[in-house]
């Protein structure tokens, strides 16, 4: 087996620099950069990132997308499919963790395809992602302007683009920095936002508020825990995914954060309260005080606050100025997901531009390390919202928004593979696990697990897209609709493979870049290490989540 000495002597030129248990390997460019840039900079703190992990991504996709998944599927199969895509995306982030932690290097997920599974595939993916990003940045500025009619219609919705666009732009000014901030404070007021609806949905489920008295389990059984069958249950994933997009962002991160090793793995075991609490709990308590067959649901969609069901449950409970306060939260956190929307698009687009599958100025870093064409580009993208004042803005959004329901499980999967992938490089090339500075509870064990679950979220939606309901009859265009990202994904795949000439279907694993980048542990000669057993899972499941 080989050391971490040798691992630094077999790389030419290299140096083994050991800090605080961690060596890391210098020496050479990473393999494959052709546009070589200056550094981002790494202003991320340790709060940032948690708050980041535990709700940067809340938005318009819980608050108002969760009535049209409660509508189709029913309370039963609500919570179902967020707890199956939650279970999927824990795997998921503690995977991109232990390589974040390892190689916390630019671009992140889309950086370790290349390096572990296949460049084309790296370009595939890394490109859907951005072109999502892009896309759902007008939408998320239109769902923004369309939450202020709640209190006012008489004011055109261009105005508040206009309003929200100039904010963002701002915010960019700050660099990463800036993001930061304005993650932690919006996220600090989304987690109070759901922390005080759980509570309010107790009071008003034992019949403290309103008039409708005790409802226990009622709405569960008339109209029922399920509605629609298979169909309703399968279309709750799409809406699920939507709703958990922007999770990755943690890992994505990891090149600007001041500490990684320290603070992604914290960062991590926040995604598990995360989903457990502002999701799982959230919308379980939600089906239990708002009636699935409750015709104002068929509205719930984009950021129409008037019909997102947690608006509606306090309606419904007389409560007169709580509305609008809730509407304002909606707002903040849509603003907040358009800001995760220019982070997640401009980084993963700088550093294509750095391996060369990218226009060459789109690898341009400034001297405080903002990434300006990129974040110029995804600003241009944002008057795109503009389209809102035309009348077929709604046929236009929806297509623009098709390239990204589906992308994340595709990136959520192939993060998985490239775990697998990289764990039996890492051993075939002779490394030890104690040398890896974080690792997942479940280890390579979890990643098969989130990849199987990608997978079926994959099948159920394609049956979803083609038959949404029991009496529905395929359609080419509701098809598409839901499922366009697969075909982007696999042209733009092939068409890497066509420009590269490279017809392998993944990398060999003795040509795989394991050092540059690498930050290894060096383990404590006096420390007792514990083999894994039956008999500790327990202490190893709670130390990992807690």
């Amino acid at each position: 087996m080989a050391d971490v000495e040798a691992a630094a002597a077999a790389k030419p030129n290299g140096k083994k620099e050991t800090v605080e248990g961690f060596a890391s390997e210098s020496g050479d460019e990473e393999i494959g950069i052709v546009n070589k840039a200056q550094p981002l900079k790494q202003d991320l703190k340790n709060r940032h990132m948690q708050m980041i992990a535990i709700g940067g991504a809340i938005g318009a996709g819980l608050f108002v997308g969760s009535g049209s998944a409660l509508s189709a599927g029913g309370p039963a199969a609500l919570v179902i499919g967020y707890i199956i895509i939650g279970i999927m995306l824990l795997f998921t982030c503690q995977a991109l963790a232990e390589m974040a932690v390892l190689f916390p290097v630019n671009g992140a997920f889309f950086t370790y395809v290349v390096r572990f599974i296949d460049p084309s595939w790296g370009f595939a993916i890394g490109w859907d992602y951005a072109i999502s990003w892009l896309t759902v940045l007008p939408f998320e500025l239109i769902a923004a302007g369309i939450t202020i009619r709640f209190w006012r219609e008489d004011i055109n919705i261009g105005v508040w683009i206009t309003v929200f666009l100039v904010v963002l732009s701002i915010i960019q000014i700050f660099g990463v920095r800036g993001y930061g901030e304005v993650e932690f404070i919006l996220s600090m007021i989304k987690i109070i936002a759901c922390t005080g609806f759980i509570i309010l949905g107790i009071v008003i489920n034992c019949g403290g508020v309103g008039d409708r008295g005790y409802l226990g389990a009622q709405y569960w059984h008339d109209p029922g825990a399920f509605r629609n069958g298979f169909n309703g249950f399968a279309g709750v994933f799409v809406v699920a995914a939507f709703s958990f997009a922007g999770t990755e962002l943690v890992g994505l991160a990891a090149a600007e954060s001041a500490n990684p090793r320290k603070a992604i793995p914290m960062a991590t075991k926040q995604v598990f309260w995360r989903i457990a609490f502002f999701y799982v709990v959230n919308l379980f308590i939600l089906g239990l005080i708002v009636r699935s067959d409750d015709d104002r649901l068929l509205g719930a969609s984009g950021a129409n606050t008037k019909n997102s069901p947690f608006v509606i449950a306090i309606q419904d409970a007389g409560i007169k100025v709580l509305p609008s306060i809730f509407n304002a939260v909606i707002t903040i956190a849509v603003i907040s997901v358009a800001n995760s929307c220019t982070f997640g698009s401009t980084r993963t687009m700088q550093a294509l531009a750095e391996r060369g599958m990218g226009p060459a100025f789109l690898a341009y870093v400034d001297k405080q390390g903002r990434p300006l064409w990129c974040i110029a580009i995804q600003i241009a993208f944002g008057f795109l919202a503009f389209i809102a004042e035309s009348a077929d803005s709604g046929k236009v959004f929806g297509w623009l928004l098709a390239l990204s329901g589906l992308s994340y499980f595709f990136v959520w999967g192939s993060i998985c593979l490239t775990h697998i992938r990289f764990r039996y490089a890492w051993q075939a090339q002779g490394y030890t696990l104690e040398q890896i500075p974080y690792k997942p509870t479940l280890g390579v064990y979890g990643s098969w697990i989130g990849l199987g679950l990608n997978i079926l979220c994959l099948i159920a939606t394609f049956y979803s897209a083609l038959y949404p309901s029991p009496d529905a009859t395929p359609s080419a265009e509701a098809f598409f609709q839901s499922y366009l990202a697969a075909p982007v994904v696999i042209a733009l795949y092939l068409g890497w493979k066509v420009y590269s000439r490279d017809w392998r279907l993944y990398i060999p694993v003795e040509e795989m870049d394991l050092k540059s980048g690498a930050r290894l542990h060096v383990p404590d000669p006096d420390e007792v290490i514990v083999g894994k057993t039956w008999g500790n899972l327990p202490m190893r499941i709670v130390r990992g989540l807690f």
